[in-house]
């Protein structure tokens, strides 16, 4: 495979030494919380948002006292965009459906799609208040119809962000708290003297929240391990190196330890793609988040063929990948491991994180090799039934049953089918036993 990297990003073993303090900053907090609750909760608070106030819960005066703030244009852009999103979801629903069939005369055997029946959503608002998560999480567990949704997002400059509380009220939060980072999805999972804990967290955030989601597997549902964003450009010389630049360098912003990376069989395209993320640099507003993450996270890969360049984004599984070739719909059928896929050169990963109505919580760190990102489904539990309606049935099925029972050497499990036959088999087997 001659496949050449122009430039790298910081080695693996640097990476995981600050994987590692994450986790032991996120083990000792997540035990405080369970210890201390509330106490921990607020002094947490203080110390990383500087924000205490008498409860973290936000009344309903106080939601709509946020939504005042909005302007008329920003609440007409978050209806629009919650309507796409909202649209796209009810399809996804609508796709799943419960089943019942009989696969012998008188079994019957179905599944029902039961919403999980409580969420807490997660909604960072660090050095970005992201509105579009409300949206992703709340409005897609609403059109799942969980009973009680849960949102928290961190306040900003000290007070309730009024488009995220707009958001989150109008997408169908049933109770929205002033928290954030690792208090916000510690108090949500683990619950505290004001604030019962629920089934399921969702929803993006830095290293940290994505950690605490981690550990907190298993006591709840994830809906997947979403870390700090993933960006991925595949391109040929069919588009140019500002388009590319620009693509790589929008999702960068998002934090200092925000992958990107460019996947191209043009070498002109790659080093004049390098020079335009440094003129780039120079003017974009966000450039010293930017330039970290593209120092740090940043990666060019030269290929040969198309193949190649299919092979190293398959491996690679980024969060984001967008796809600007002469052949879009052929890594469309051949990718198999990424979160979500922006095709063509008018379609950019920012539509797709704020409007155009797929959700934006997409797996990172390679995760998207065993899963897609949230959607309505994630909010559903497929639960299987079965049920006997006719003698001859159980007698049969009990038969088969009582033997692969006492295969395994199970024979209690056996005595399950064998009581079945004696009772549903008729006279010729009303003393003996299938197993005999």
């Amino acid at each position: 495979m001659s496949v050449e990297h122009l430039k790298k990003s910081k080695p693996e073993a640097e990476k995981k030494e600050e994987d590692a303090q994450v986790r032991a900053t996120v083990e000792a907090t997540l035990s405080d919380i369970e210890t201390r609750g509330d106490a921990a909760i607020r002094e947490l608070s203080q110390k990383f948002d500087n924000y205490a106030p008498e409860r973290f819960r936000l009344a309903d005066s106080e939601i709509e006292a946020a939504m005042q703030k909005v302007s008329t244009r920003d609440m007409e852009d978050i209806k629009f965009a919650q309507a796409q999103i909202r649209r796209f979801a009810e399809a996804q629903r609508a796709s799943m459906t419960d089943i019942e069939v009989e696969t012998l005369p008188g079994v019957i055997l179905g599944h029902k799609n039961i919403p999980v029946q409580s969420v807490g959503c997660y909604v960072p608002g660090g050095k970005f208040p992201m509105v579009a998560s409300a949206h992703m999480s709340v409005l897609t567990a609403s059109v799942a119809g969980v009973p009680r949704i849960v949102a928290s997002a961190p306040p900003v400059n000290g007070e309730p962000h009024p488009a995220i509380v707009a958001a989150m009220h109008m997408g169908g939060a049933h109770e929205i708290y002033v928290m954030g980072g690792i208090q916000a999805v510690g108090a949500m999972a683990i619950g505290t003297e004001t604030i019962e804990p629920v089934h399921m967290l969702v929803g993006p955030g830095n290293a940290f929240v994505a950690e605490a989601k981690r550990q907190l597997f298993g006591r709840v549902g994830i809906d997947l391990f979403a870390g700090p964003t993933e960006t991925m450009v595949i391109a040929d010389e069919t588009v140019d190196a500002e388009l590319c630049a620009t693509d790589l360098l929008g999702q960068a912003e998002h934090g200092y330890n925000s992958p990107a990376c460019l996947i191209t069989n043009s070498r002109k395209l790659a080093t004049e793609t390098l020079a335009e993320i440094d003129r780039l640099l120079e003017i974009l507003p966000t450039a010293e988040t930017a330039r970290a993450s593209w120092e740090d996270y940043g990666d060019i890969v030269l290929c040969e063929t198309y193949e190649e360049m299919l092979d190293v984004a398959n491996d690679m599984a980024y969060e984001h990948v967008q796809v600007m070739t002469d052949r879009d719909d052929w890594f469309l059928e051949k990718m198999h491991a990424y979160g979500a896929l922006f095709l063509g050169p008018r379609t950019n990963v920012a539509n797709g994180d704020k409007v155009i109505g797929t959700n934006h919580t997409l797996p990172t760190k390679k995760a998207g090799r065993y899963t897609g990102g949230l959607w309505v489904g994630k909010f559903l539990k497929t639960h299987s039934y079965q049920k006997v309606t006719t003698d001859e049935a159980a007698a049969m099925v009990g038969e088969y049953g009582s033997r692969l029972c006492m295969l395994e050497g199970f024979v209690g499990h056996a005595e399950q089918c064998n009581i079945r036959v004696r009772r549903y088999g008729g006279k010729n087997v009303a003393y003996g036993t299938a197993a005999e």
